[in-house]
């Protein structure tokens, strides 16, 4: 498969982010010839045009702010401030620990806890990080991946002692492990083990928790790696493919679980491109669920995904110029159809984001929805020559990767055999050798540049004392619960483990009986093993 190349400044030929030749004017004779149906009408098969007939005219995108630092009650605090500013939904950013399966007291953790995201370890945390937020009200994104079981086990238990129902949860967990391997390596079981616990997950939320999205299939990592936006695509709806196989091979019936499918997507800068993406991705999974899977329930053709601007792009030098960034970006994301956004910090580059950052970022969406008028229109961009010749260039390039994939073997296997992380380190290193050879403009870093240095903003500090307190904490959950119960619900998930038993029910178990996250990844490490990367040799 010849990759994508990188654009080259020329004066004879332009080029797209992912190497796709642009002419200067386009004209009817560039549109596709099937453009009709290809084209559909919003609402309908194959939902180029978006997945609401009146898409934002009927209701806005959700708009969410990333955001988990430190302690639960430091994060708890960020959360009622956003709610107070019209986010619309959480979105929970995780430490490294959590996101290993590792407590704060394990060796592991240490220098980490709350570092690049909140620590979570326990019912306690979990219950303080929400405190004072009604869950069956408000619409919760835990980007979490190798332990996200846990932490949707603790998320639909604190929400019952709230009082609420879990079949009334809204929401969505990333539980996306398959692109750890290839784009984040916060991994912990090998591909087998980790795919029947996400399948797990679909089941359990299929008959228990049918308004909350069991996965979040993300391109995000894999273009924040250096891919492309074609391979952005391909190798996320490869993984996608994956994830539905495993399903249904375990007996579930693809119309029961894929309406509750949902995608996350980087946006990057190229404006067009990345509007025709999204446009794309469209096209492209409603057909692999119609005509690959059998999909009959039209849910099940939408492609709903969430979309964040992309913190690849933001510098260090003249932070002030990711406002202009990732209002392109967001924008870009808006006309691409997006039901769900988070727009970056400008401190991002540097820092967690501040609380001025983030309501700056938070503003930067509410400007494009209430004063932009680009949400009157359903898809205003339709019938573009230019943007539907695009469209048509990443949908055909996209299939190509993906028969590619089926012909080496499947997602797991190019995995294993490191085909789709060296596609993404040869994009990365052509992009970067063409910012460092100045053929890709990047403002501020390889073209007007100041010579005073950064300029100085706000920075957000981590406390050198949480580590010792969230130690001290999680040593004296433990010894207030129930040692017997623990240890029972522990073994329960571990034989189940062995067996076939559903484990997302078992490792709630686990949790409400007082296990903490890194004693429930044990269970499981126990029987599945560690995952040992993929090393090119």
């Amino acid at each position: 498969m010849t990759k994508d190349k990188s654009p080259q400044s020329s004066s004879k030929e332009t080029v797209t982010r992912s190497g796709i030749p642009t002419k200067a004017v386009y004209t009817a004779s560039d549109l596709p010839s099937d453009l009709e149906a290809r084209l559909g009408v919003p609402g309908g098969f194959p939902f180029t045009r978006g997945v609401q007939k009146d898409m934002y005219r009927g209701r806005l995108w959700t708009m969410r702010q990333y955001a988990g630092f430190g302690t639960a009650e430091e994060s708890n605090k960020r959360y009622h401030y956003l709610l107070s500013q019209g986010t619309m939904g959480l979105s929970v950013a995780f430490d490294l620990p959590t996101q290993l399966g590792f407590d704060p007291d394990h060796a592991r953790s240490k220098g980490e806890v709350g570092k690049v995201g909140v620590s979570i370890s326990t019912l306690d945390d979990m219950r303080t990080l929400f405190r004072g937020i009604d869950l069956a009200k408000v619409s919760t994104s835990m980007t979490i991946n190798a332990t996200a079981p846990i932490l949707l086990a603790m998320y639909v238990a604190v929400a019952e002692e709230q009082g609420a129902s879990a079949r009334e949860l809204r929401g969505t967990v990333q539980n996306d492990v398959l692109k750890e391997y290839v784009a984040r390596g916060n991994y912990i079981y090998p591909a087998e083990g980790a795919l029947r616990l996400a399948t797990d997950m679909f089941a359990w939320c299929a008959e228990n928790t049918p308004k909350w999205n069991p996965i979040s299939i993300s391109g995000y990592h894999i273009r924040e790696a250096g891919s492309t936006a074609v391979q952005e695509l391909a190798f996320t709806f490869a993984n996608a493919i994956a994830y539905v196989e495993s399903a249904m091979k375990k007996g579930l019936p693809v119309d029961e679980f894929a309406g509750q499918l949902s995608f996350f997507f980087n946006v990057h800068n190229d404006f067009f491109e990345e509007i025709a993406k999204f446009r794309a991705a469209r096209q492209i999974w409603s057909r692999l669920m119609k005509e690959r899977f059998g999909a009959k329930d039209p849910r099940s053709c939408m492609l709903r995904f969430h979309s964040q601007t992309a913190g690849s792009t933001l510098t260090a030098q003249q932070p002030e110029n990711n406002v202009v960034r990732v209002t392109m970006q967001a924008l870009a994301s808006v006309l691409g159809g997006t039901q769900s956004l988070h727009t970056n910090s400008l401190d991002e580059a540097l820092a967690l984001p501040s609380e001025t950052a983030a309501r700056i970022a938070l503003r930067t969406q509410q400007v494009i929805a209430y004063e932009s008028n680009v949400s009157n229109v359903v898809d205003p961009l339709a019938g573009s020559y230019f943007v539907e010749n695009l469209t048509k260039e990443i949908e055909e390039r996209t299939w190509k990767y993906i028969e590619d994939i089926d012909a080496r073997g499947g997602t797991v296997k190019c995995i294993e055999e490191g085909y789709i992380q060296n596609e993404i380190l040869n994009s990365a290193y052509s992009d970067q050798r063409a910012v460092d050879q100045g053929d890709l403009k990047v403002v501020g870093v390889n073209c007007f540049k100041e010579g005073g240095g950064s300029s100085k903003v706000e920075i957000m500090r981590i406390s050198a004392d949480l580590e010792k307190s969230a130690v001290e904490r999680i040593r004296s959950y433990r010894t207030k619960r129930s040692e017997t119960s623990t240890q029972a619900a522990l073994r329960a998930l571990e034989d189940g483990a062995r067996g076939g038993a559903n484990l997302q029910a078992l490792i709630l178990q686990a949790v409400r009986a007082g296990a903490t996250l890194g004693e429930t990844a044990d269970a499981m490490r126990n029987v599945f093993g560690l995952y040992r990367e993929y090393s090119g040799f």
